[in-house]
């Protein structure tokens, strides 16, 4: 593949609208660009994860599992945000949503039941996790509203709600290689009346 980046600037987004692959030229806070933002937040904040699981794999060898799951998470998110920039692509599809199915599966026999709210947390590998899974959410909501204006086609919308489903099961399988205890969410005290 040739270079697709000759210069980076080009000052045609200086008035306030930025151009989709299709030759549309739309207002940078039009919901596509904003799901699209919100998918490239997720992307990067799952590669910070991804570092830092690499950085201590070594001292959790466990942790490389985790490695080996999410990594490819990092490209279908890129295909995903090609998705959104370009209407009709279409790259994710149900074989993707099944492997993340397969990853919450096995790593939930690990796990075991979930018998209370937890909160984010524990380390920061944990909480990395956790961050990573709201921001799925919040890419999912974002493609949801635009889904509304512009009906999207394809698998992005389940993809994204199965990936912060993965995402969870991953903040607490972390925890448990790193011998973490969950920390459980406690109700205020009831005011006196």
């Amino acid at each position: 593949m040739g270079f697709r980046l000759s210069k980076i600037y080009t000052r045609t987004g200086d008035g306030g609208e930025t151009g989709l692959a299709d030759g549309r030229r739309v207002g940078k806070d039009h919901p596509r660009i904003e799901a699209m933002g919100e998918v490239d937040s997720l992307n990067s904040q799952l590669g910070l994860l991804l570092a830092e699981l690499a950085e201590l794999e070594a001292m959790w060898p466990g942790l490389s599992e985790l490695i080996e799951v999410l990594a490819p998470c990092q490209h279908r998110l890129f295909d995903l945000g090609g998705e959104l920039a370009m209407p009709e692509y279409q790259a994710l599809n149900q074989t993707e949503i099944s492997r993340l199915e397969a990853a919450i599966d096995l790593w939930n026999e690990e796990l075991g039941p979930l018998e209370n709210f937890i909160l984010p947390g524990g380390s920061r590998l944990v909480a990395q996790a956790h961050l990573c899974r709201s921001l799925a959410r919040s890419a999912e909501r974002r493609c949801q509203h635009l889904s509304a204006l512009e009906p999207l086609e394809g698998a992005g919308l389940a993809y994204l709600n199965r990936l912060s489903d993965l995402l969870f099961v991953a903040a607490r399988l972390i925890g448990r290689r790193q011998n973490i205890k969950e920390i459980l969410w406690q109700a205020a005290s009831k005011p006196n009346a």
